[in-house]
């Protein structure tokens, strides 16, 4: 029995970052949609961190009452940063992407986010990386590999695979997008500097949580002050467009909504809690993991052929996701050891003390009076 409840809690936080990664695949499908029918990049992102907020706020006031530290100024110009940096930027930046390409060429640029962030969080000393060590050369080689593998998903289409659960009769046919040079240079850029936006959002969220240990609580805030910023960003942008705001019973507000409750809200507060067992690099490492789940997805629910790059793209994923995980379960397994040394000197320390009091060897200090 304790076996297992220790397997489970192990295992929480691998199933909490692959939950996480079917909510962006949910999200990647009808953002694409919502944006086809014409709906603004700026206005989707204010209602969805409004429909987040609405979500989160009333959840972190009953449940964390008890547990929320003091919002100082410094913690709220972090606050501010954040809702800057991934509700603003970055899902802004990567929808005009998106909108400059195609959405495949998005997806696969997102996947270079492991690897900024396995680079910033090296540059800050946040993650432990030892070149002779066997296990740091693992999450080096690893990170790699994720995004080599979720780029020959995207680029490497090779034969079709017939698997069982697909329809042998059916023909889907494939309307190819043709994009200039000018096109990709510009969405390439514009997803790239979202993915630096987004892996500092992830840097910037596990240092707050140190001195605002509250995950419900900052997320509510990213949510609300993202929904401000995002809604001051789309005032200016969609000036003299009212119609841009108007939205119906239709995929619009179903995007709007999904998103924000599980991509804002619930992501949000996932990666803070993953984050703080595990770092930011286990919970980028997982991103690549969209890109098989919507194939997968795709290939049973919408009948799609599935073709051996995509095949091998995923097996490249796989490893290299168990050579990050496999690298940094040395540095999970170790943190509680050297909590344990720090603590056990101070506590025999105390008890040497208090056996001293009681018999009498060591005096209390006198105090002088005034």
């Amino acid at each position: 029995m304790e076996f297992s409840l220790t397997s489970l809690h192990r295992a929480k936080p691998f199933l909490a970052v692959i939950f996480m990664q079917f909510g962006l695949a949910g999200m990647d499908i009808l953002s694409k949609v919502a944006l086809n029918q014409g709906m603004s990049n700026y206005v989707l992102v204010v209602y969805r961190h409004a429909a987040a907020t609405i979500l989160t706020a009333p959840l972190a006031l009953i449940f964390d009452r008890k547990i929320r530290p003091r919002l100082t100024p410094a913690i709220f110009m972090k606050i501010l940063l954040l809702s800057l940096l991934e509700p603003v930027i970055d899902q802004n930046l990567y929808y005009l992407g998106m909108k400059h390409t195609t959405a495949t060429f998005a997806a696969t640029m997102v996947n270079v986010l492991p690897a900024i962030t396995f680079v910033m969080a090296w540059i800050l000393r946040m993650e432990k990386v030892k070149i002779t060590s066997i296990r740091s050369q693992a999450k080096i080689f690893g990170t790699v590999a994720t995004v080599a593998g979720a780029m020959i998903m995207t680029l490497v289409k090779g034969p079709t695979l017939k698997l069982f659960w697909t329809q042998d009769s059916m023909r889907s046919t494939v309307n190819t997008v043709d994009i200039s040079l000018h096109e990709a240079i510009t969405g390439a850029i514009m997803i790239s500097i979202g993915c630096f936006s987004w892996a500092g959002f992830v840097i910037l969220q596990a240092i707050t949580l140190k001195t605002y240990p509250a995950e419900l609580s900052l997320t509510a805030w990213i949510c609300l002050m993202g929904t401000l910023e995002g809604t001051a960003l789309a005032l200016v942008m969609e000036r003299g467009n009212s119609s841009a705001w108007a939205i119906g019973w239709d995929t619009r507000l179903l995007a709007a909504v999904y998103s924000g409750v599980f991509c804002s809200g619930l992501a949000y507060y996932i990666q803070g809690m993953v984050m703080k067992e595990r770092g930011p690099v286990f919970v980028t490492a997982f991103n690549p993991l969209c890109m098989v789940i919507v194939a997968v997805i795709s290939s049973i629910i919408l009948a799609e052929k599935m073709h051996l790059g995509r095949m091998l793209g995923a097996v490249v994923i796989v490893l290299g996701l168990y050579l990050v995980i496999w690298g940094k379960g040395k540095d999970y397994d170790s943190s509680p050891q050297i909590i344990e040394e720090k603590i056990t000197p101070d506590v025999e320390l105390g008890n040497r003390e208090r056996e001293g009091k009681e018999n009498g060897n060591i005096k209390e200090p006198q105090q002088n009076g005034v």
